[in-house]
């Protein structure tokens, strides 16, 4: 089933006089239950596209349809709505609250989610944690955990939700590669469950891991 699909996407930006064409007639559509790998050099395009596709950045031209719908006119608090329910994140620096417990953090997104009753909150990022063998770090601070183990409670956080998909920016960067396997182990098991999973990453280890491969040069797509 197609989640996302991306018709003739363009986006400028511009440094004094000059224009640079970020994005150049992208076409791509995403299906929930893949794993889907966007790769290319730096300015090649990678972090714009995920902004876009994460509803974060406008693009200039073409249109972005959500489950069929255009997002293309979306005020920003019907962007936002739309964030928290059908797109969970992860990114490379983890951005967690460094004040607040595993537990919290996971907790974190579904106060502002009125359709997850307050009681069961707690219960659901309990689950999560023990999904991502977590057990025991529940009430351990950012400080208190591993690499690893921040990512994948990052990856618990992105789930709080129980979105349709989930954008994965360098989601190993700053991993070893005994935990850069882990991750992918665990994102490429998310897409087999039923999410639609994209993964921006500089590594050739995703390669094993994706069902379709996206190359991006210079804003253009690599046929």
């Amino acid at each position: 089933m197609t989640v996302i699909e991306l018709k003739g996407i363009n986006k400028i930006y511009k440094k004094g006089n000059e224009e640079v064409r970020a994005l150049e007639d992208i076409d791509l559509a995403f299906e929930k239950g893949k794993f889907y790998a966007i790769m290319g050099h730096s300015g090649s395009g990678k972090s714009t596209l995920i902004s876009i596709l994460g509803l974060m950045n406008k693009f200039d031209s073409g249109d972005y349809l959500l489950n069929e719908k255009s997002t293309k006119d979306l005020k920003e608090l019907e962007a936002s709505k739309l964030r928290m329910k059908e797109i969970g994140f992860v990114f490379q620096e983890f951005y967690l609250d460094e004040y607040m417990t595993a537990l919290d953090n996971v907790i974190l997104p579904m106060l502002i989610n009125k359709e997850i009753d307050k009681q069961n909150r707690e219960k659901i990022a309990i689950d999560l944690l023990k999904k991502f063998k977590l057990e025991g770090r529940e009430s351990h601070l950012p400080h208190e955990l591993s690499g690893g183990e921040k990512q994948r409670v990052c990856i618990a956080r992105a789930l709080a939700n129980n979105p349709s998909i989930i954008l994965a920016d360098e989601p190993t960067g700053d991993l070893d590669e005994e935990n850069e396997k882990m991750i992918f182990d665990y994102l490429k098991q998310l897409s087999t469950e039923g999410k639609c999973v994209i993964v921006v990453s500089h590594s050739n280890e995703v390669k094993n891991y994706a069902d379709i491969l996206i190359e991006l040069k210079s804003g253009k797509l690599v046929k």
